[in-house]
């Protein structure tokens, strides 16, 4: 240690007081604590706490410019509940491309997080076990944060988890614990377009109730309403792209005559990155996030249709007769000793929100309010559908190409 010092003595002697004068300053701003990698380190929460206490009123932009990409260091270290479902993973992915970090708590396998380790650099996308009725394990996940992002969501019930703790009760506790911890600078909470306390949807009448607790307990919260999202993991093309596959046809609820405004998930992921990067005009207002276009039920199915080149066939289910196929599985949920299936095309929930028209309100805050053009369905983002294609992705033709060869 001595002879190191000796040496480091001589240097300094021996060089010009402009060179010594640059090496010092580049040792002080290499200590711990003061260099932006440093903010994720121990003392990284507590620095970024004091440092960017303004932004919570407002003032300021939270992410921090620089060179850009991966590699870079863009001020962000956001814990992501629900990371690993649907929207989690396109959220994470433009969050570490950015050079932000990521937390991702996961109740499930080691699996379960796999997929997203690859989206950021090295050591930006931290998976941390987690238990979401165990508040000490959730300030555990949220301790190193400035920013939360609550993805958490379920459309259906099971019998360990019902609307109301997944879409209001979890969500009002992320909320208070979140203000408890005195750094998180900014609050983001997806619910879904149509969340009303009047709805006839139960899991939309839970997401308004998480909506009021959690402007209750973080008033400068962003709330964002995506309507039904489309993509490669979809829940509704998917579901009946395969359904149409097993059986050859799709029930329609109602004749499919409601109105609906689906958008690309990505363009949904989009808006909640711009919302961070505004300088906090974005605080504590709702954004309903609906695609440019509008579809009837039945007309998104056509959709689905032409894209896996199938003939369409449907079946006429009436309201009532949907509400009655789909009763028995809400009814024997917590009655019987073992789990029931999940619920896919006759979903009681589902079935009553597809019921009524769900659109995006004429005063709302929308895409345009973020700076954002959202992509039309037809084309790149359902093209995941030509997996479905009977004979493979060239195989089979069009609608409009089998009338034309029937004419000729």
């Amino acid at each position: 240690m001595q002879s190191a010092a000796w040496r480091r003595h001589l240097l300094d002697h021996h060089l010009s007081p402009s060179t010594s004068a640059a090496i010092a300053a580049f040792r002080s701003a290499s200590q711990p604590g003061l260099t932006p990698q440093g903010l994720c380190g121990a003392d990284g929460a507590r620095h970024m706490s004091s440092a960017r206490a303004p932004a919570v009123k407002g003032s300021g932009h939270l992410v921090r410019k620089g060179t850009g990409g991966r590699s870079s260091v863009s001020g962000i270290v956001a814990t992501v509940f629900g990371a690993t479902g649907f929207l989690g993973r396109y959220l994470v992915q433009q969050l570490a491309k950015m050079g932000s970090q990521v937390l991702v708590p996961f109740r499930g396998s080691e699996d379960s997080h796999r997929h997203l380790k690859i989206m950021g650099d090295l050591g930006q996308i931290v998976p941390m076990k987690y238990n979401p009725r165990d508040v000490d394990s959730i300030k555990a996940v949220m301790a190193k944060s400035n920013v939360v992002v609550n993805l958490i969501g379920r459309e259906y019930e099971t019998r360990n988890y019902s609307f109301e703790e997944v879409n209001h009760h979890m969500a009002g506790q992320l909320a208070m614990i979140a203000k408890e911890h005195g750094g998180i600078m900014r609050f983001i909470q997806v619910s879904c377009l149509g969340a009303s306390p009047s709805s006839e949807s139960r899991m939309l009448r839970a997401k308004a109730a998480g909506e009021e607790s959690i402007l209750k307990e973080f008033p400068e919260a962003t709330i964002m309403r995506p309507a039904t999202m489309i993509g490669t993991e979809d829940r509704i093309l998917n579901r009946w792209a395969q359904f149409t596959k097993n059986w050859g046809f799709l029930p329609l609820v109602g004749g499919g005559s409601s109105k609906i405004q689906p958008v690309y998930v990505i363009d949904v992921a989009a808006a909640i990155v711009n919302s961070l990067k505004d300088d906090g005009t974005s605080m504590g207002k709702i954004y309903e996030l609906g695609g440019p276009e509008i579809y009837t039920v039945h007309e998104l199915a056509e959709l689905m249709y032409e894209t896996i080149r199938e003939w369409p066939r449907y079946v006429n289910v009436p309201l009532p007769v949907a509400r009655a196929i789909s009763s028995p599985r809400e009814m024997l949920l917590n009655k019987v000793p073992f789990p029931l299936p999940t619920p896919s095309i006759f979903n009681l929930d589902q079935v009553n929100a597809f019921s009524v028209d769900n659109l995006v309100s004429e005063d709302a805050l929308t895409f345009e309010d973020l700076g954002i053009m959202p992509q039309k369905l037809k084309g790149y983002p359902v093209e995941y559908l030509v997996s479905y294609r009977k004979g493979g992705p060239s195989f089979g033709s069009t609608v409009s190409e089998k009338m034309r060869s029937s004419e000729m």
